[in-house]
């Protein structure tokens, strides 16, 4: 919800949502794009007319459905950037293979209870990607969903994902490429790691 608003209030022509759930009741603490009336509406559609009233010359297209990976590949194929905003890991991996395929650059942030993490991949060459970071793992259930999460820190990790899909595009500053962004709202600290990328990594490694 506020990478899109940022986006939107920033400038960014296009946007493509994609989300096939509908807006309900639990949603609205922390997907602030949305209201008590869009309450049962898809929340592509109820993205969409927030994101018009904030700039109505920014063209928002809506993907309605769950993705499959072809679809996930088409769209990712004509998208100048990629901002994974998912839940789950499987998620996560699919859309990473098709940023590497089609080397568009992603920002993939994460966030749960009082932590979140934010990096940017597949921007530079020799860099890592998600799958780098994570390999095969990631078989635990991470949904905000199954473990909470505090509202303010959905919207710090949001900020910052906007915020590096800026630089992305106009070439400014330094991105979090070949970094890893934690943030830990309950002691208010933030560390940086440094990541590597794997060479026999299976999405981006020299075999893939």
């Amino acid at each position: 919800s506020p990478v899109a608003m940022y986006l939107a209030v920033a400038g960014v022509g296009s946007l493509v949502l994609a989300d096939y759930d509908e807006v309900d009741l639990s949603n609205l603490q922390r997907q602030i794009i949305h209201t008590r009336d869009h309450i049962g509406c898809p929340k592509t559609e109820s993205a969409r007319d927030m994101l018009q009233q904030l700039n109505p010359d920014c063209d928002v297209q809506l993907i309605a459905a769950q993705m499959d990976d072809a679809t996930l590949e088409e769209t990712v194929k004509h998208c100048d950037l990629v901002i994974d905003c998912t839940d789950n890991f499987g998620s996560r991996f699919a859309i990473n293979r098709a940023s590497v395929r089609h080397k568009t650059p992603l920002v993939s942030g994460s966030a749960i209870r009082w932590e979140g993490q934010v990096s940017v991949f597949n921007d530079r060459l020799g860099a890592p990607c998600y799958h780098c970071l994570y390999g095969d793992s990631g078989e635990l259930d991470s949904s905000c969903s199954a473990n909470g999460i505090l509202a303010p820190v959905a919207g710090i990790i949001g900020s910052l994902q906007a915020t590096e899909a800026i630089k992305l595009i106009t070439g400014a500053g330094e991105t979090l490429s070949g970094k890893l962004l934690l943030v830990d709202a309950l002691e208010m600290q933030l560390r940086t790691l440094t990541l590597k990328a794997d060479p026999h990594c299976p999405v981006c490694g020299n075999h893939a």
